[in-house]
């Protein structure tokens, strides 16, 4: 990539037929998407990318601007890291299956190969439903695209093959812990012996570090890059702290109804069976609101006109949010996502 800054992106689709011919793969890849959902009778949904009320994931931080009308009032303004609370209005007010392929922003994000602050997101929502059908979604979807755009679903990433053929692998996360870390989640629950099994593995943290930042960092470093092998890995129920939109699992409340998709090591999906209880939702979100402000991020209120669409009744719906350029980049073989974006970041923004 670092060779890549030198080159503008128009030049080198200019002057290389690959670079061309990649992108234009990455238009039919999308239509694709929106083929599929058609097909499967969704509706096409267009919400704001502009709010007033950004996500209140306490580990993600919105882009900040200011609205400001002719007459010179002016309101706080938000890039969305992504379409959620939108969609989920759009389920209560009766619109069932609905999906959207948007853009999405975030900030301080690490700036690296398989990441861009602005990046393209489907997102899509089935009423009456759950994440097992959201977890069958998934896997069509990626073979449909790839059987279209490919003509197979035996492809490779990088020199690694990759067989995208129904049914996917499925590992809790607790499995996962143990199959990929050599550790029980029953063994590491409390915070200090967590930190105990990671000072002996050599991680560096302050003592003032909670559990759940502490596991991501276990987990991003030895679990998820050792996800979907040979083929793609649906890795679910997460724990209930890493998931205040999703509901908890009945068979063990440690656990949310959540989960991730990976393949070969990339993180494709992140998806839900959705809370629908207004005043739970709401108590979760003003305990992400007072974490934000501990850890002195930005200080905004809890979006109350999602939590009243809640309380006006929304269906049981699954849901997920899945990268674009991310699936992009796994079925054009592509190892960075500039390759398969129309104008990376760092053409822009020399960090």
């Amino acid at each position: 990539m670092t060779d890549m800054k030198m080159i503008p992106n128009w030049r080198r689709i200019r002057n290389n037929p690959d670079v061309k011919k990649r992108l234009e793969q990455r238009c039919h890849l999308v239509r694709y998407i929106r083929e599929y959902f058609w097909e499967q009778d969704f509706f096409e949904t267009e919400t704001p990318t502009l709010v007033d009320v950004p996500s209140m994931e306490p580990f993600l931080d919105p882009f900040k601007t200011r609205l400001i009308a002719e007459n010179g009032s002016s309101s706080d303004a938000y890039l969305i890291t992504s379409p959620e609370y939108a969609m989920k209005k759009l389920l209560v007010g009766g619109m069932e299956n609905i999906f959207q392929v948007t853009r999405s922003y975030r900030n301080r994000e690490t700036l690296s190969r398989q990441h861009n602050p602005e990046f393209t997101i489907l997102e899509w929502y089935r009423a009456h439903s759950t994440y097992e059908q959201i977890m069958r979604d998934t896997e069509w979807l990626v073979a449909s695209v790839a059987q279209k755009l490919l003509g197979t679903l035996q492809i490779s990433y990088q020199g690694a093959p990759m067989d995208l053929s129904l049914p996917w692998k499925r590992t809790s996360y607790a499995e996962a812990l143990e199959k990929y870390a050599q550790l029980k989640y029953d063994d590491i629950e409390s915070p200090d012996a967590l930190k105990a099994v990671m000072r002996s593995r050599g991680y560096r943290f302050e003592d003032t570090e909670d559990w759940d930042s502490l596991i991501t960092r276990l987990f991003v470093q030895e679990v998820e890059p050792k996800l979907g092998r040979g083929k793609p890995e649906i890795l679910f129920d997460y724990p209930a702290s890493q998931a205040s939109l999703s509901t908890i699992s009945p068979a063990d409340h440690r656990f949310a109804q959540r989960f991730e998709a990976f393949s070969c090591g990339l993180e494709l999906c992140n998806a839900f069976n959705e809370l629908t209880d207004a005043e739970e939702q709401y108590q979760r979100l003003s305990e992400e609101h007072e974490l934000r402000v501990a850890m002195g991020k930005d200080d905004f209120a809890v979006d109350m006109s999602f939590i009243e669409a809640l309380r006006t009744g929304m269906p049981p719906s699954g849901g997920s949010a899945l990268g674009v350029d991310r699936l992009a980049m796994l079925l054009l073989d592509s190892p960075a996502m500039g390759d398969i974006v129309w104008l990376p970041w760092y053409e822009m923004f020399h960090l």
